[in-house]
């Protein structure tokens, strides 16, 4: 099972993992094409960067597709920064204005300046952060400003550019707050606790003192996960292919400022792992570590039966990590079958083939689901960062022809979207803050502490476990 690992580090290793899709333009393949923009069965497959921002802008008598207008949003953040992309979106509407008033059709300028202002209006809702920037809103109250010049009887147009305003105002001023909560509680869970030189008394709480119920547990890991992932944004997905895109260095390099709340989600799964393996190592009695085990796998099951595979796979791999897989007396009490139909569930083998056919079993159950609770897609955050990157990392960026590889970023964005809609989903629960108080600030061991208590727990039983632990014991004696 796959041990606790920070996704950003994880990712640019060698054994980065996911779905290839054959024809996407994968490095050093030929590709052959013609003209600005090039479709296929319809859809728009490469183009120039300069075709594709004018593809974004509307005329008279069209405008752009929804999924065309978040997908190219979405990925020109990779080539060019958004204050940019609105100055040029500027100017080519500055372009087909001068055109319509040449013409003096005054119904069809009205006509392009609401085509507009619902361009902008999408654009602000769908990515906000986007206009944190001074130069992003200084180009955009500059096209706000060119467009209202032709809505001087009823002011139809000023009054949408309004609204817009004051709702991309109220967007960041949210955003800004929440980020200066999360400043606030930016130490992780991880640092809590101190390294112990011998176990707590079996008096002390456990998990199991305030909540015995696995449904509830995993019910309130649910709550604390829809929470967290809620606070991620499409644009900072974006940053696994932009920051790390080496071959454009010189220009839209992503923000690190803007992954905290990737890492910090990410830091999540870390800790509940942690928490996982704590509660099961500073146990006393056998008898009741056993128990501590038989309840770990049953809340990871009920996770699974939820639709959180994150949680699920947290649970799982801190059980397996080596401080509690090494607790054999107590393992061999346990009854190991429903953790072996779990650890199935998430066998790495096939590129995760068992957990994708999960995946997508529950994400049909929430497409066609009638409650909140059947809309529930918690998917394994680790693993779906692995697979945006993995699929920016095996397909170009341009074609050979010079053209932005769209079909690629299609499909990023496609994966991008289903997790945006999944984590929009409002939890069905209770909350319970007692015990989602437990379990976002119970101290959590060490991994040298963890091993401590593992050691005195049940003693080493090979060369390499009693080296490790003759180790331990003096570093705790140098440091008394």
């Amino acid at each position: 099972m796959p041990q606790t690992s920070v996704v950003f580090s994880s990712i640019l290793g060698p054994s980065c993992s996911g779905q290839v899709l054959p024809g996407m333009g994968e490095r050093g393949s030929g590709a052959s094409s013609s003209g600005d923009l090039v479709f296929q069965e319809g859809r728009l497959i490469s183009g120039s960067l300069e075709a594709l921002m004018e593809h974004l802008v509307p005329t008279v008598d069209y405008y752009p597709d929804r999924t065309y207008i978040f997908t190219f949003l979405l990925s020109s953040r990779v080539f060019i920064p958004p204050h940019d992309l609105l100055a040029r979106v500027g100017q080519i509407c500055l372009e087909q204005r001068q055109q319509l008033e040449t013409g003096s059709e005054k119904a069809k300028l009205k006509s392009f300046s609401a085509k507009i202002v619902q361009l902008l209006k999408e654009w602000t809702e769908a990515f906000p952060y986007d206009f944190q920037d001074e130069k992003a809103m200084g180009e955009l109250k500059a096209i706000t400003h060119r467009v209202t010049q032709c809505d001087e009887e009823n002011g139809t147009v000023k009054k949408a550019i309004a609204q817009m305003t004051q709702s991309l105002l109220l967007s960041l001023a949210a955003r800004s707050q929440l980020q200066e909560l999360r400043d606030k509680l930016r130490s992780p869970a991880m640092d809590k606790g101190s390294v112990l030189k011998t176990k707590p008394p079996a008096t002390q709480k456990d998990i199991l003192g305030v909540c015995c119920d696995p449904l509830v547990l995993a019910q309130q890991l649910t709550h604390i996960e829809l929470e967290r992932v809620s606070s991620i944004h499409p644009e900072d997905l974006m940053q696994i292919v932009s920051h790390m895109d080496s071959r454009d260095k010189h220009r839209c390099r992503g923000d690190l400022t803007k992954t905290y709340s990737l890492e910090a989600y990410d830091n999540w799964f870390n800790c509940l792992s942690m928490l996982v393996a704590t509660e099961v190592c500073r146990v006393v009695k056998k008898k009741h570590r056993t128990r501590m085990l038989e309840f770990f796998i049953d809340v990871a099951r009920e996770c699974f039966n939820i639709g959180n595979f994150n949680s699920m796979m947290a649970i799982i791999s801190g059980m397996n990590l080596s401080p509690v897989a090494r607790l054999k007396k107590t393992w061999s009490k346990v009854k190991t079958a429903k953790f072996d139909v779990l650890e199935h569930h998430m066998d790495p083998s096939s590129n995760f083939c068992n957990y994708r056919t999960a995946l997508q079993g529950a994400t049909q159950r929430s497409q066609m689901a009638n409650s909140s609770r059947e809309k529930i897609v918690i998917p394994v955050f680790n693993l779906f960062v692995k697979d945006i990157y993995f699929l920016h990392k095996i397909h170009t960026n341009h074609l050979p022809n010079g053209h932005v590889n769209f079909k690629k970023f299609w499909e990023i964005s496609r994966q991008i979207h289903e997790f945006m809609t999944w984590t929009q989903v409002e939890c069905p629960f209770e909350k319970d803050k007692k015990i989602q108080n437990y379990l976002l600030t119970a101290p959590i061991y060490s991994e040298e502490a963890l091993f401590i208590a593992s050691f005195e727990s049940e003693g080493p039983e090979n060369h390499m476990e009693k080296d490790s632990w003759k180790t331990l014991r003096t570093t705790l004696l140098n440091r008394a």
